[in-house]
């Protein structure tokens, strides 16, 4: 059972990292073709593709390290899983607002794109 554990902790963190990875890639991608005016995309699009990425990514860390203490921890385990949920959770909590935030920005400028237009 540990070991089970163990190998799905490392599926489950690795997951997590490709996540993250794929985002920064993928946001990298969308912003190398906003510099080359192949593409439109504000900062804000930009940032919340990220956000959207990083938000999940954490989200799946988080669960990686709850399997990590899920079999008879000691209490240093679960006091370190108790900071570390706290630190990714006001992460996570900070990271959401902000995602909300710029939503409703691109939202509202798009919304001002189209009522001219009309």
């Amino acid at each position: 059972m540990i070991t089970a554990v163990g190998y799905l902790r490392l599926a489950v963190e690795a997951a997590g990292a490709a996540v993250i990875g794929i985002g920064a890639i993928s946001t990298t991608f969308q912003y190398a073709l906003s510099l080359l005016g192949l593409r439109h995309y504000s900062n804000t699009q930009i940032r919340l593709h990220l956000g959207q990425y990083l938000a999940l990514g954490l989200e799946f860390q988080l669960g990686a390290d709850i399997l990590g203490t899920a079999v008879s921890p000691t209490i240093e385990e679960v006091e370190l899983l108790a900071a570390i949920a706290a630190i990714r959770t006001l992460l996570n909590y900070f990271l959401s607002k902000e995602l909300e935030r710029e939503r409703k920005e691109v939202e509202a400028n798009t919304q001002a794109d189209i009522l001219p237009h009309q």
